[in-house]
C-alpha cells in the first residue's frame, strides 16, 4: 500500500506557483501537519479537522511524492550492490595487509582502479609505519634536490618514498655560497614535508615531481648574520685520503634460506634498511619501496654516497641486494650487519623440528669501482690491498660457498688479512657441513680434509694458504737442506707466519736456527689465527723442541732489518762476530712488488754480497722468487720480473757457482711458484742430482720422526725432489728471448763451449745446459763422483 505523504516547502517561488500565490498562516500550516499524521495513526481522539480542497492544496504550495513497489526495489538493488563493492575492496586492503593478495586482477582497466583505491588507503595506513630516514649526529649533509617518476601498473600493490627527516639534527655551516646558487633552490620549495612523498600526493602516473631536499629547519636558519646562504663542504666520496674522486666500492649480496614473512613486509625490510645504513655511518636521503603482486618487495634508497637496493624472492626465501658507497669508509664490515639485519632465519612449521631448519646462507662479493689512478696523486696500487690479489681473486669473486673474513687489521709495516674461503670448485658444501656433523660418515671422521681453506694476505697479496703450506714451505726448505751434507746453522729472512721455520727445525743436524724478522705483529697474529703454521707438537717430544716453534730451544728470533743485518755484519767478507751460515732461506717479498724494499732485496749489489759472505763454504742460499714464467712469457729483463733476472746477476756476480731454479705446483697460489738455490761451491752442488731412492734414504736419516713414529713431512719426498733436479721449459724459453740471445741457445756445439768456461756468467745459472744435458748430470757418475766443475762432467 502506498501512502501518500504532505511535504510542505518554503520558497521564494511561492508566490509565483500556477495554483496560486496565497500563503498560509503558520497557525493553520501546523493543524493541517497535525491532522495528517492523525489520520495516518488512525487515531479516533485526532481533532477534526477540514480537508483542504484540491484548489487550497495548490494554494499551500505544496508537493506530494508518491513511492512506488519499483522504486522501492531499485533503491534495495543499488544499496546492495554499494556494499557488495565496499565489501571487496576491504577484503583486498585486509588480504594485502597480512601479504595474501590473489592473482585475479586480470582486468586491465579494473585492476587499475582497483590498485588505485587500495594503494590511497594502503599508502595513508602505511606510510606512517614505513621508518624515515634520519641524519647522523653530527654528520653535515649537503643540499640536495629530488626528482622522481611513477608509472602505475598492476605488478605493484603499494608504493612508498620517504625522505631523510633533518628536523632534529644539528647542521653545523662550514662554509658559504653566493646567493644566487642557492636562491633559486630556496624559491621553488620553502618547507618540504620530509616524512613521507608517495604517488597520491607527491605525483600521478607518468608524472615528474621536484623537490628541494631541504627542511624546514634549514629554510629558517639559511642567511647567517651577513646575508650570505652558507652550505656545508662535506665532502662525501673521500676515498679516504680527502680526495673527491671518480671511484668507489660495490658490494653485491645474495642471502638464502630467509623467513618468508620478512622478505615480503615492506615495513619490515624498510626498518632494516635504515638500521644497515645507520650502522655502516652512511647517509640515506630518500628510498621508494615496492610491495609486488602477489609476492615480493623492491627497494631503492638513495645515499650521500651514492646508492643501496634490493629485491626478495618470498616464496623462495631469497633476497639480492647491492650497496654502491663513494665514500673512503671499508664496506667489508658492513657485512655483519647485513647478515644480522637481513640474515633471518626461517619460522619452523607446526611438525617441523627447529634443528632441521637451514641457517640463512650469505654469499657476497666486494669490488672496487671507478679510476683511482690518475686522480689521486701518489697513489700505489701495490699499497692498497683491496687492489692486488685479496681484492681481485677473492673478495671480487661472488661464488665461494665459504668466505668469512678471520681478521683483517695493520701492523707497523703491512695489512694483514686471513679468510677462510671454500671454493665450489675445488670443495663440497655438502661435504663440509657433513664433516661438521657426527653421524660416523667419512667426512665426519676426517673433516681436515673438507673444511674451508685459510688464506694469508699481507698487503693484499696471497703469502699462504692451509692446504698449500705444506707443498710450499717444504718445497723451499727441504731440496737445499737435504742437499747440504750437514747444516748446522740456518737463517730464515722473513717467514714471520713461522712455517719456514717449523720445516728447518724437522732436520736433525740443525743446531741453530735464527729467524730475522722485522714484522714482529705478523708473528703474534700468526699465532692466533694460523696456529697450525706454528705448531710443532709432532715433533716436541724431542729433546729442544717444543709445542710452539717458537719455544724451541734451538731458535732465536730477531725482529729486525734482515737487510740491515747482514749487510753490517757480513758487507766486508772479512773476519766478524756472527757464525756464518750454512743455509740461508729468503721467504720474503716477490720480486715483481713494485715497493722500494722489494726491489732492494733482489737488486742490492751490497747485500747480495753479504749473503755470499754469510755463508759457509758448502753453503747454499735459497730464496722465492715469485711466479713461474710461461712458455709464451717474454724475457725477465724486460718483464715484471726484471728483479729476478738483476738478482740472478748480482749473484754471479758476487761469485755463487751454480744458481739453479725449480717450480712447485701446488702451493695454493694463483701459478705454480718458482724457487732459486745458489751454491757458493760447485762441490755442494754434486747432492742435488742424486736420484730418488738415494734422496729418500737421506730423509729417513735426516727428518725428525714424529710422535707416531712416521716421518713428520707431508708432501716433500725422493720423487718430489727428482722433479725439482732441472729447471722447468719455461726458464729455458724465457732464458733464449734476452736481447742478446746466449750462444748456447742455438748451434750443435753449444752445451760444452758454453759450460766449459767458468769465469762466463752462463756458467752460474744456465737452464739452457741443465735441460740438455739432464743424461750427463742425472748419471751415477755425476751424483757420486768427486767433481771440480761443469768442464769435467761435460767433457768426460
Amino acid at each position: 500500500m502506498c501512502r501518500r505523504w504532505s511535504l510542505r516547502r518554503w520558497s521564494s517561488q511561492a508566490s509565483n506557483n500556477v495554483y496560486g500565490s496565497a500563503l498560509m498562516s503558520i497557525e493553520k500550516d501546523v493543524a493541517v501537519a497535525a491532522a495528517a499524521v492523525a489520520a495516518s495513526a488512525g487515531s479516533a481522539a485526532a481533532p477534526k479537522i477540514d480537508k483542504p480542497t484540491r484548489n487550497e492544496g495548490r494554494q499551500l504550495g505544496q508537493l506530494s511524492l508518491l513511492l512506488t513497489a519499483k522504486f522501492m526495489a531499485v533503491v534495495l538493488l543499488l544499496s546492495t550492490t554499494a556494499a557488495f563493492t565496499a565489501g571487496c575492496i576491504a577484503r583486498i586492503i585486509i588480504l594485502s595487509k597480512f601479504d595474501a593478495l590473489p592473482m585475479t586482477l586480470t582486468d586491465h582497466h579494473f585492476a587499475t582502479q582497483i590498485s588505485a583505491t587500495v594503494g590511497a588507503a594502503a599508502k595513508i595506513r602505511k606510510s606512517s609505519l614505513l621508518p624515515a630516514p634520519t641524519v647522523i649526529p653530527g654528520k653535515d649533509v649537503p643540499f640536495t634536490t629530488y626528482t622522481s617518476k611513477t608509472f602505475q601498473i598492476e605488478g605493484s600493490a603499494t608504493s612508498h618514498t620517504l625522505h631523510i627527516d633533518r628536523r632534529n639534527a644539528a647542521r653545523k655551516v662550514t662554509s658559504k655560497v653566493n646567493e644566487d646558487l642557492v636562491a633559486p633552490m630556496i624559491g621553488s620549495e620553502e618547507v618540504i614535508n620530509l616524512q613521507c612523498m608517495n604517488c597520491a600526493s607527491g605525483h600521478s602516473e607518468g608524472g615528474v615531481t621536484q623537490k628541494q631536499n631541504v627542511s624546514a629547519y634549514t629554510v629558517s636558519h639559511l642567511e647567517d648574520e651577513e646575508g650570505v646562504f652558507p652550505i656545508n663542504d662535506y665532502n662525501h666520496n673521500d676515498d679516504s685520503d680527502g680526495l673527491h674522486l671518480p671511484a668507489g666500492q660495490h658490494l653485491l649480496v645474495d642471502i638464502k634460506d630467509v623467513d618468508s614473512a620478512f622478505l615480503n613486509s615492506e615495513e619490515r625490510l624498510a626498518t632494516a634498511m635504515v638500521e644497515l645504513i645507520k650502522e655502516s655511518q652512511l647517509t640515506l636521503l630518500s628510498y621508494h619501496c615496492h610491495s609486488l603482486v602477489p609476492i615480493g618487495v623492491s627497494c631503492a634508497g638513495v645515499l650521500l654516497e651514492s646508492h643501496v637496493a634490493f629485491h626478495t624472492w618470498p616464496k623462495e626465501g631469497v633476497i639480492t641486494m647491492d650497496l654502491f658507497t663513494c665514500g673512503g669508509n671499508p664496506l667489508i664490515p658492513v657485512l655483519s650487519s647485513i647478515q644480522k639485519l637481513f640474515g633471518i632465519p626461517r619460522t619452523p612449521l607446526e611438525d617441523e623440528d627447529e634443528q632441521d631448519i637451514p641457517e640463512p646462507t650469505m654469499l657476497w662479493s666486494h669490488k672496487l669501482r671507478g679510476f683511482r689512478e690518475g686522480f689521486a696523486p701518489g697513489y700505489d696500487r701495490e699499497r692498497n690491498s683491496l687492489d692486488q690479489d685479496l681484492g681481485r681473486y677473492t673478495l671480487g669473486k661472488l661464488d665461494f660457498d665459504v668466505k668469512d673474513q678471520i681478521v683483517s687489521t695493520k701492523t707497523a709495516f703491512q695489512s694483514v688479512d686471513v679468510y677462510d674461503l671454500l671454493n665450489p670448485g675445488e670443495k663440497s658444501m655438502d661435504s663440509y657441513l657433513k664433516s661438521l656433523s657426527n653421524d660416523g660418515s667419512y667426512e665426519s671422521n676426517h673433516p681436515e680434509q673438507f673444511g674451508p681453506n685459510r688464506v694469508l694476505y699481507l698487503d693484499g697479496v696471497i703469502q699462504s694458504t692451509l692446504y698449500g703450506d705444506a707443498p710450499y714451505h717444504e718445497s723451499i726448505v727441504h731440496p737445499a737442506m737435504i742437499t747440504h751434507p750437514n747444516p748446522k746453522r740456518v737463517a730464515v729472512i722473513g717467514g714471520g707466519e713461522g712455517a719456514t721455520l717449523r720445516e728447518v727445525l724437522k732436520h736433525n743436524t740443525v743446531e741453530e736456527a735464527v729467524m730475522i724478522e722485522i714484522d714482529e705483529g705478523v708473528v703474534e697474529l700468526s699465532k692466533e689465527n694460523l696456529p697450525q703454521w706454528q705448531d710443532c707438537s709432532d715433533i716436541a717430544h724431542h729433546t729442544k723442541a717444543a709445542e710452539w716453534c717458537f719455544d724451541d730451544a734451538r731458535v732465536r728470533t730477531r725482529f729486525e732489518d734482515a737487510m740491515a743485518y747482514f749487510v753490517d755484519n757480513f758487507s766486508d767478507g772479512s773476519g766478524h762476530e756472527e757464525a756464518s751460515y750454512d743455509i740461508i732461506i729468503m721467504d720474503a717479498l716477490d720480486p715483481n712488488d713494485d715497493i722500494e724494499f722489494a726491489v732492494e732485496l733482489y737488486t742490492s749489489d751490497i747485500y747480495i754480497r753479504s749473503l755470499y759472505n754469510a755463508l759457509t763454504t758448502e753453503g747454499i742460499l735459497v730464496v722465492q722468487v715469485g711466479e713461474a714464467p710461461y712458455q709464451s712469457s717474454p724475457a725477465d729483463e724486460t718483464g715484471r720480473f726484471a728483479n729476478r733476472s738483476a738478482m740472478k746477476e748480482e749473484l754471479a756476480r758476487a761469485g755463487f757457482k751454480s744458481i739453479h731454479v725449480y717450480e712447485e705446483s701446488h702451493s695454493g697460489f694463483l701459478a705454480p711458484w718458482s724457487t732459486l738455490v745458489a751454491f757458493r761451491d760447485i762441490h755442494t752442488r754434486e747432492y742435488w742430482y742424486r736420484n730418488a731412492a738415494e734422496i729418500e734414504v737421506q730423509l729417513q736419516k735426516r727428518i725428525l720422526r714424529s710422535k707416531s713414529g712416521d716421518t713428520s713431512l707431508r708432501y716433500f719426498d725422493g720423487a718430489t725432489m727428482s722433479s725439482y733436479q732441472l729447471p722447468p721449459s719455461s726458464f729455458e724459453a724465457v732464458h733464449c728471448r734476452q736481447e742478446e740471445a746466449p750462444t748456447e741457445c742455438g748451434g750443435s756445439a753449444w752445451p760444452v763451449e758454453a759450460a766449459a768456461n767458468e769465469t762466463n756468467k752462463v756458467v752460474a745459472y744456465n737452464p739452457v745446459v741443465e735441460r740438455r744435458n739432464r743424461e750427463v748430470l742425472h748419471s751415477r757418475e755425476y751424483a757420486l763422483g768427486n767433481i771440480g766443475g761443469w768442464k769435467e762432467v761435460l767433457l768426460n
